[in-house]
C-alpha cells in the first residue's frame, strides 16, 4: 500500500468497535489524521467484537457460508499475524488447527459434516483437507478427551485470537498514533459529512447503521444474536480450538490463556439484547460438560450476549457514496459471525479503496463493493 497516497489526508470513523479500531490504526500509520467516535467506552462493551470466540476457522466455516467468505478468512489468516505483530501490546494468537469431535450416536452427522469439508477442499486449493483422527490420534492432539472420543478430524492450519486483549492493544495503539478518540459521543456519519472537513467518513457502527443500510432498498440489515459462556476452568487444559456435532446442540470451545474458555454456538434471528436465557445456559453448559467432565467444577465468569450485524444475503459488504458539497462516505457492514475470520481482508479492500477508488483485492476475494454518486449506482464487485 502506498502510504503517501494518504498522507496530509483527514478520515472521520464512527464506530469504535473491531472494524473501527483496525481502520483507524492503519490510517493512522500511513500519516492520515483520523478522529475516531463512538457512542459508548473504550472498553468496547458496546461491540459485537468484545462478545465474540475469535476462532479463525475458514475451512470449518465453509459448510455454512458462501466461498468468497472463505477466501477472505484464508487471506486474513496470515494478515492477522502482521497486524498483530505490529502492536505494541501483547495478543493471544494460535494457529495450531482446529478439531471436531462427536458422539457415537451422531456418527452419520458427522459423515455428512466430513463430505461437505472434502468437497469444499476439492473446489478450493488454498484449503487443506481435514485429517481423520482415531482413538490414538485423539489422544496425541487432545489426551483429555480421549476417554470421550474415539474418533475425530483435525482441521490444520486454523486458528483463534483472544478478542479482548485485541481491543485493548488497539486501544494502546490508537493512543500512541494520536488518532482522536471522541468516546461516548453518538454522531451520525451523515451530519458528520456537512462539515465537509474530512476526505471520507467511514461508517462502522455496525447493527447501529440500520438506518442507512435499510434506506437502500437492495439489502437491509438485522442483529442475529448470539450467546456466550466464559468459563474458567483449569482441570480442562484443552489446546486446540474445539467444535462438537451435535443435531441440536452443536458447540465450539475456544481455550483462552490462563484457563479461561470461551463457549458458544447459539444463533438466533434477533436482535434482543436481554439476558442469556435459562434454556441456552443449560444447552451450552450441558453440551461443554459432555465433551470434558472438567468443566463441571468450571467457574462462570460471564453469560454475554450480542447481536451480530447482518445483512439480508449473510454476506459482507462495502458501500461507499460521493456528493457535492459533502465528505466521501464509505460503509462497512455485514460481517455477521465471521468478524474476526474475515475482518483483515475487508480491512485491505478498504484501504485499497480509499487509496485509489478501486481494489484488485476484493475483485479477488469476492467482496462486494458498491459505488454510488449522484443516484447512479455501480457494483466493483459481483
Amino acid at each position: 500500500m502506498n502510504s503517501t497516497s494518504f498522507s496530509h489526508s483527514k478520515y472521520a470513523i464512527v464506530g469504535g468497535g473491531l472494524m473501527g479500531r483496525l481502520l483507524a490504526v492503519a490510517l493512522a500509520r500511513r500519516g492520515t489524521q483520523v478522529d475516531l467516535f463512538d457512542k459508548g467506552n473504550s472498553d468496547g462493551k458496546g461491540s459485537a467484537a468484545r462478545i465474540a470466540a475469535a476462532m479463525l476457522a475458514p475451512l470449518a466455516e465453509s459448510v455454512i457460508t458462501e466461498d468468497s467468505v472463505v477466501r477472505m478468512g484464508i487471506h486474513s489468516l496470515a494478515r492477522w499475524k502482521e497486524l498483530i505483530s505490529e502492536l505494541s501490546a501483547p495478543v493471544f494468537f494460535q494457529q495450531d488447527g482446529t478439531l471436531i469431535v462427536w458422539h457415537r450416536q451422531d456418527a452419520s452427522d458427522a459423515q455428512r459434516f466430513t463430505a461437505h469439508l472434502e468437497r469444499n477442499c476439492r473446489n478450493n486449493a488454498l484449503l487443506q483437507l481435514p485429517q481423520k483422527l482415531h482413538a490414538e490420534a485423539v489422544r496425541d492432539l487432545e489426551p483429555g478427551l480421549a476417554e470421550r472420543f474415539t474418533q475425530g478430524l483435525f482441521l490444520p492450519n486454523e486458528g483463534q485470537l483472544d478478542n479482548r486483549q485485541l481491543l485493548d492493544a488497539l486501544l494502546v495503539e490508537l493512543d500512541a498514533l494520536k488518532v482522536h478518540c471522541h468516546w461516548n459521543a453518538e454522531v451520525h456519519p451523515e451530519d458528520v459529512r456537512k462539515d465537509n472537513a474530512y476526505q471520507a467518513v467511514i461508517d462502522c457502527r455496525g447493527t447501529g447503521a440500520k438506518d442507512a443500510w435499510d434506506s437502500q432498498e437492495s439489502n437491509t440489515l438485522r442483529g442475529v444474536r448470539g450467546e456466550v459462556v466464559r468459563l474458567y476452568a483449569p482441570e480442562v487444559k484443552l489446546k486446540h480450538p474445539t467444535r462438537l456435532i451435535h443435531p441440536r446442540y452443536p458447540i465450539y470451545i475456544a481455550p483462552k490463556e490462563n484457563d479461561i474458555y470461551v463457549v458458544g454456538a447459539t444463533e438466533i434471528e434477533s436482535d434482543d439484547l436481554s439476558e442469556m436465557s435459562v434454556r441456552s445456559a443449560m444447552e451450552l453448559l450441558s453440551a461443554v460438560y459432555t465433551v470434558h467432565s472438567g468443566f463441571a467444577e468450571a467457574r462462570i465468569l460471564e453469560m454475554a450476549t450480542q447481536c451480530r450485524p447482518t445483512l439480508k444475503n449473510n454476506l459482507p459488504e462495502i458501500k461507499t457514496r460521493k456528493d457535492k458539497g459533502l465528505s466521501d462516505l464509505m460503509m462497512i457492514n455485514g460481517l455477521y459471525r465471521h468478524g474476526f475470520m474475515i475482518a483483515p481482508a475487508v480491512l485491505d479492500c478498504a484501504l485499497e479503496f480509499l487509496a485509489s477508488g478501486d481494489s484488485n483485492t476484493a475483485l479477488e476475494l469476492g467482496l462486494n463493493i458498491s459505488k454510488e454518486a449522484n443516484n447512479q449506482e455501480a457494483s466493483l464487485c459481483a
